[in-house]
């Protein structure tokens, strides 16, 4: 199944998609307002999250297939981590910003995968929101990426991901990825929750991105899950080395859609995201 969240004038609510059929999981549960509430009881009942959804859908009501208008970010997350170089065209994207290209190249093929610090909660927007590109930056861009969702420490689910980045920033040098990484409204994530028995091999999902200016598309690839280097399972372990990870966490895989050199986000623009299995997630741009 997949999970979307809602919030309206009578609070937050638990969606549930089941093929065609959508149910509201708070009319049969009024406590039941956010994935990990279903996440809670799946981890401490030693089942899964669809089996104690399904324990709900016979008295929740029937609803409309929500809209990505309607739909906010999925999980209360308390974290979000990326993982980076992950796939070919990355390292050779990230190469050619750089001063110090061959660290990239050292990464891809290393044990131990680039695993960093993505966002907080307050710095996450939803469906529909405008993600940020920086005003210090002269090339940004988007990068879309299938996300792990974690309940303490273990995948739950699955969502859609743009990790913005200002690659002007850190092409200046490699130690200023945090600043090109993280800051207001750096990431989005949406529009559901699909857990792993809806997704089926995360390790193989058609991915596509757009990105419209003025009505016109000006950037549009296609790629696969199957490119990346690494599993989910191993970049999770990383995630999770020596490191306390909090109850709610999205990990970003990576992205293998890089436009080409000399493209940048701007302000008005629409990033369209879809991953096969998992959702589509759009989003305007704005300047932060």
């Amino acid at each position: 199944m997949r999970y979307y969240r809602t919030v309206g004038a009578d609070g937050p609510r638990l969606l549930a998609r089941d093929g065609a059929d959508a149910y509201d999981l708070t009319t049969a549960r009024p406590n039941v307002t956010a994935f990990e509430d279903l996440a809670y009881v799946a981890d401490v009942s030693d089942s899964t999250v669809d089996e104690v959804a399904g324990d709900l859908l016979d008295t929740a009501e029937s609803v409309s297939v929500p809209t990505p208008s309607a739909v906010g970010v999925p999980t209360l997350v308390d974290e979000v981590w990326a993982a980076g170089v992950t796939y070919e065209i990355s390292e050779q994207a990230r190469e050619a910003e750089s001063g110090m290209p061959e660290m990239y190249l050292d990464v891809y093929g290393a044990d131990r995968p680039e695993v960093f610090f993505k966002a907080t909660w307050d710095r996450v927007v939803g469906p529909g929101e405008a993600v940020g590109v920086r005003g210090d930056s002269e090339w940004n861009v988007p990068e879309p990426e299938l996300g792990v969702v974690l309940y303490e420490g273990e995948i739950v689910g699955y969502t859609v991901g743009n990790d913005v980045s200002s690659r002007s920033i850190e092409g200046q040098n490699p130690l200023y990825l945090p600043q090109a990484k993280v800051y207001d409204r750096c990431c989005s994530l949406g529009p559901c929750v699909a857990t792993p028995e809806s997704v089926g091999d995360p390790h193989d999902l058609a991915m596509t991105m757009t990105v419209e200016r003025d009505g016109e598309t000006v950037y549009e690839g296609e790629t696969s899950t199957g490119e990346m280097v690494r599993t989910c399972e191993e970049l999770v372990s990383y995630l999770r080395r020596h490191n306390t990870v909090p109850e709610s966490a999205v990990l970003l895989t990576g992205t293998s859609l890089v436009p080409e050199e000399g493209f940048s986000l701007a302000a008005g623009d629409e990033v369209h995201i879809d991953i096969e299995n998992v959702g589509s997630l759009a989003n305007g741009v704005a300047t932060v």
